[in-house]
């Protein structure tokens, strides 16, 4: 069995590492950050991010941005600052692909391996173990983590060198975030002309519209069920990062570019920390109408 660090034990990362647990290896968890009550119980806490390198063999890292990467692992109490040859460092948050690159380097040039490996499935995924994990990096040091992979996951990808994972979750936001901005118009759409919006999803799920969106999300907005699952502001920061992608690579996201927009108009209105589901928030304020109410009532979404 491994010895793994974790650093990130938030609502995909805690139940992560359970799962790790469960598979019969030990964690080493940082100390400096919250970890839940019963982690305390079955990991071994250690002070900072250097020394969960240095009891460690692999470390994972799941935290929610670029810059939070970087701190963990090129800060004073970094995890570079505890690595040595051979040992192994897997970044499954969803951060920007060219900042993934240089971190890999770096982390190279210490003797150790990198992967990018950024997840899908949300917090039901996380806790299930049916995560989407979309990896980059060297070959060898994929078939290493595939056995950690397949205690968190089921649908496991190399897609590439380091950057092709992060890059790869990129596209899956992009997906993601306009299919739940298609079930919110329908699901409106519906319920404004009478209709039963959740009758109408169960129908739907039948059909060629059927998706996991509309099953899962679509459920969530007939029932109001916005605690996240997963934040619309982490989901802000993946479509930033398809957005500055575009004006990079000199193509136009139109519709990625509205999604945000929608996001954004839930910000603005105290909602950055709903399930991203909760985009139907913003249609619904334009609409002057919410997805559940009573067929043939009006009242305001707000």
């Amino acid at each position: 069995m491994a010895k793994i660090g974790f650093i990130g034990l938030g609502i995909m990362g805690a139940h992560m590492a359970r799962n790790l647990i469960k598979g019969g290896h030990s964690l080493f968890v940082n100390g400096a950050y919250p970890v839940p009550e019963d982690l305390t119980k079955t990991t071994t806490v250690v002070a900072n991010s250097t020394a969960v390198a240095q009891a460690a063999d692999i470390v994972i890292i799941m935290v929610p941005d670029t810059p939070d990467v970087a701190n963990v692992l090129f800060a004073e109490d970094g995890v570079a600052n505890g690595l040595a040859a051979g040992k192994l460092v897997i970044d499954m948050s969803s951060i920007s692909p060219l900042d993934t690159q240089a971190f890999a380097k770096r982390i190279n040039a210490l003797g150790a391996d990198y992967l990018d490996a950024p997840v899908s499935g949300g917090e039901v995924g996380a806790r299930e173990a049916s995560l989407t994990i979309m990896v980059g990096g060297p070959e060898k040091a994929f078939a290493r983590a595939l056995p950690l992979f397949e205690l968190m996951g089921k649908n496991i990808s190399l897609i590439g060198d380091n950057g092709a994972g992060q890059t790869c979750k990129v596209a899956n936001q992009i997906i993601v975030a306009l299919n739940i901005e298609a079930v919110a118009e329908a699901l409106l759409f519906a319920s404004r002309s009478g209709a039963d919006p959740e009758r109408v999803r169960k129908a739907l799920m039948g059909g060629f519209a059927s998706s996991r969106i509309l099953e899962v999300h679509g459920e969530r907005m007939t029932k109001r069920t916005f605690d996240p699952g997963f934040r619309i502001e982490l989901h802000q920061k993946d479509l930033n990062l398809a957005l500055d992608g575009a004006r990079k690579l000199g193509i136009a996201l139109p519709h990625t570019a509205s999604a945000q927009q929608l996001f954004s108009v839930c910000a603005a209105n105290g909602g950055k920390a709903w399930d991203h589901s909760a985009m139907v928030r913003a249609l619904e304020i334009m609409a002057n109408f919410e997805v559940a109410q009573a067929p043939g009532k009006e009242a305001k979404a707000a």
